[in-house]
């Protein structure tokens, strides 16, 4: 053992845990923490933010493309609690950082300090962020210090992973105490869950699959983190089944192969929805079901559970049953799971490319259908821009392995259904949570965590300017994003839902001037250029490609402000509902309800 600081010891750690990164902004609650991070600049690079709520979603992303993650550090009180958004959007999607923050002096536990939260417990920013995290932990000596740092990477990265957070009190920083920093693979050998689920419903799920002519496979945002692409190939080239994702499984296999559907949901393909609702037999991997991936769960928009069967595997119980019934429930990793399902399909099944063949003809008349009746807006020369216009030219443009990070609002509807992935984690999106903010500042954790990949933010212009501060923090350490604003001068989705429901009564869902009416949005442009970035506008759909394709070789922050349609609606080919209001019907197709 040796005498060491509270800071030290948590430093170490990371170190040891070989963590590339820390985000976060300074406070007197965590002076004591940075002191240890001076002495270890070759090991870990420690990057400010203007927000706390950048370094969060910086450390989502990260996570989501690396599948390893990194921490951020705040300060008491309002540094802290700055924090929460992006917390929340992490722990609803199931991705992983550690929350470093810090705290009032014990010694001024329940004295009411300066940015002491303590209305109902001393010190208590863990209640704050309680609903956000996987579990708290709060130190208050120096020598507590390692057991709560190892247990804390422990819980984040095993079993259903999210952020964790260690609340460190000021003195506990500066303190000392003799102790070990531990190790990390000695308390970590064997605790990350890859459980396969029993023999006999791996067989039971086989049979079932080969019991029917029309079966499908779905995968979720619990398939990209158990990175089962190989697996999932293999087995889908072997029986010839086709495979819907959710919107986080997006990319989980490539979207030009000829067994991909594509996203489910109200803003999912319509031969993802067709093809599952109709199917008799669904295989789901580590999938969600939650309102906007199955149509608010109304039977014959996106599924029929039952009569279709479900074979859910999962590694949450909590998930097991919540909103379906399933056939068989399996509680296991989905890696796992697949790499034993295709052992056993490979011993007893012999490959025949005319298995499933009138299903997958019928899929595939499906599919014509629906890029039949895309096909005029894809191409569309019209100004303002159509946003399917865009997205099909950023396609056109963008390199195979390149991420998008999509922000909230009507923008990312769009790229859901008609931007097409290759990989998985291709398309980063804050789905369960949905905060703003997400898209414009995860695009820097997703370049450091990929920096030979172009990495794009799509957002609208209302989420940008949510935290614009964001192109600061790329020009300061030269991480060369490109930021593309759907420019609609509002709210638009919002605007969209309001006036469905009580149309002609619009009232502050547009960016308009009071006095005149005039839309109204700064000039991004003049304001990437402003934080040392750099912009171009782009108006008519023609010059949309050039402008893209610079703003890549540019090799720099790059903000393009892309002047779209305020009218375009993605099509839906499911619903969604906000209870009492009904349910709308689809704009292609039509409800296909089983019994």
């Amino acid at each position: 053992m040796s005498k060491m600081r509270g800071a030290d010891i948590i430093a170490e750690y990371l170190v040891k845990e070989k963590v590339p990164y820390l985000f976060g902004v300074c406070g007197h609650g965590i002076i004591g923490f940075l002191d240890a991070l001076y002495d270890r600049q070759d090991k870990i690079k420690t990057m400010t933010v203007r927000h706390e709520q950048a370094a969060g979603h910086m450390a989502d992303a990260y996570f989501r493309v690396a599948h390893k993650p990194v921490a951020t550090f705040t300060s008491c009180g309002p540094g802290s609690t700055n924090l929460v958004t992006s917390l929340a959007s992490a722990m609803m999607d199931s991705s992983a950082f550690l929350a470093i923050t810090g705290n009032v002096p014990t010694s001024q536990f329940n004295r009411a300090p300066f940015q002491e939260t303590g209305r109902h417990f001393q010190a208590e920013y863990l209640n704050v962020i309680r609903p956000y995290v996987k579990k708290s932990f709060q130190p208050t000596r120096a020598d507590m210090i390692p057991l709560a740092i190892r247990q804390a990477f422990k819980t984040m990265l095993t079993g259903r992973t999210g952020p964790v957070n260690i609340d460190v009190p000021l003195n506990c920083f500066a303190e000392e105490a003799d102790v070990d920093v531990p190790e990390p693979d000695l308390w970590r050998e064997g605790t990350t869950f890859k459980g396969a689920g029993s023999p006999q419903l791996v067989e039971k799920t086989l049979e079932l699959l080969m019991g029917t002519d029309k079966p499908c496979i779905i995968a979720g945002h619990g398939a990209t983190l158990s990175e089962i692409t190989p697996e999932l190939m293999k087995l889908i080239d072997l029986l010839n089944i086709p495979v819907a994702t959710t919107a986080n499984g997006k990319g989980i296999i490539p979207e030009d192969h000829p067994l991909s559907l594509g996203p489910v949901g109200r803003n999912g393909t319509y031969m993802a929805n067709e093809t599952c609702r109709s199917c008799d037999v669904l295989l789901a991997l580590g999938v969600k079901f939650d309102d906007r991936q199955t149509s608010a769960w109304i039977p014959g928009y996106t599924f029929n559970i039952p009569p279709t069967k479900l074979i859910h595997v999962e590694i949450d119980p909590e998930e097991l049953a919540r909103n379906y019934p399933p056939t068989l429930g399996i509680l296991a990793d989905a890696k796992g799971f697949i790499v034993e399902l295709l052992k056993l399909a490979e011993r007893r099944v012999k490959k025949d490319r005319q298995r499933n063949k009138a299903w997958i003809d019928q899929i595939d008349n499906w599919r014509k259908g629906w890029d039949e009746f895309n096909r005029s807006n894809l191409n569309s020369d019209l100004v303002p821009m159509r946003p399917e216009r865009l997205v099909g030219d950023m396609r056109d443009i963008l390199p195979r392995d390149a991420i998008l990070v999509s922000d909230v609002g009507e923008h990312h509807n769009w790229f859901l259904q008609f931007y097409k992935t290759f990989e998985p984690g291709a398309m980063l999106q804050s789905w369960g949570f949905a905060g703003m903010g997400f898209g414009v500042c995860g695009v820097l954790g997703a370049k450091l965590a990929a920096p030979d990949k172009v990495c794009v933010s799509i957002c609208g212009d209302g989420g940008f300017m949510m935290t614009p501060h964001i192109l600061c923090t790329a020009v300061e350490y030269d991480i060369p994003a490109i930021w593309v604003v759907f420019n609609n001068y509002g709210w638009n989705v919002i605007r969209h839902q309001a006036n469905g429901a009580w149309p002609g009564r619009e009232i502050v869902t547009s960016f308009k001037k009071d006095k005149t009416g005039e839309f109204y949005n700064p000039d991004f442009v003049a304001l990437a250029k402003a934080c040392g970035a750099d912009g171009a506008r782009v108006e008519k759909p023609g010059d949309f490609k050039d402008v893209l394709q610079h703003a890549i070789q540019s090799n720099r922050p790059f903000v393009i402000d892309a002047v779209v349609d305020r009218s375009a609606m993605a099509p839906s080919v499911g619903t969604w509902v906000l209870p009492p209001f009904p349910h709308p019907e689809p704009s292609y197709g039509k409800r296909n309800l089983r019994t």
